[in-house]
């Protein structure tokens, strides 16, 4: 019982990001330092996840953090969380860079578990067929995902990869959240679609790939 208690009186001290931009703006570096600890990753990922380039990612990562301190105070907490906010800021800069280059730059193997859909599960260590099957499945997906339209693309990104509710995602996009269901909806029929045909295609051609990687149904992946 102390225990649980020390721990909720612990997570009580944790400052919101809200708390920590109001530090922000009052001149407190450390506050910001501990708001780019916080979420640098995840603007990293939605930007890597988007583009399939670590290059745009990693400018779109600076952007939306230089954007911060020198816009700070654009950000109303009113309107949405400022995590919605950074989300927006990195959105606006990928769509800006895609839109002047729209070649992307293929994902490394490296990015595959960190970039892996919720339900698609990595092998043991010991199964290596079984692990170099998933992660065939998680760069399928990951391609799949990069073909879709930019506004599909950004609510698979956000709402299946980073777990956002369909709220959070509207505050993100700036849309309503009946368009971020709806785009939803559709996005993952495609997904489906081209996973569909893409097994097909290996089924053609290869008998013993025609069953999925054990322990994965790329059906429910986007379920």
């Amino acid at each position: 019982m102390l225990l649980a208690v020390s721990h909720m009186m612990e997570a009580h001290k944790i400052p919101a990001d809200e708390e920590l931009w109001r530090l922000m703006l009052a001149g407190d570096e450390d506050a910001f330092t501990t708001l780019y600890r916080r979420r640098q990753g995840g603007i990293y990922r939605f930007a890597l996840q988007m583009s399939g380039s670590t290059a745009i990612a990693e400018d779109v990562t600076q952007e939306v953090f230089m954007a911060l301190v020198r816009d700070s105070q654009k950000f109303d907490p009113t309107r949405g969380t400022l995590a919605a906010y950074l989300y927006g800021i990195a959105r606006h800069h990928v769509l800006r860079c895609l839109h002047k280059d729209r070649a992307h730059v293929p994902l490394g193997e490296e990015h595959a578990a960190a970039d892996a859909p919720p339900g698609v599960q990595l092998a043991a260590p010991g199964d290596i067929l079984g692990d170099l099957a998933r992660t065939e499945l998680i760069e399928r997906i990951r391609q799949v995902v990069l073909a879709l339209p930019a506004h599909y693309r950004e609510v698979v990104v956000l709402c299946e990869l980073h777990e956002m509710s369909y709220v959070e995602a509207a505050a993100v996009l700036g849309c309503a959240v009946g368009t971020v269901r709806s785009r939803l909806h559709r996005a993952r029929g495609m997904l489906v679609d081209k996973l569909r045909a893409a097994r097909a295609m290996d089924s053609s051609s290869s008998p013993s790939s025609s069953r999925s990687p054990r322990g994965v149904d790329s059906q429910r992946c986007f379920a």
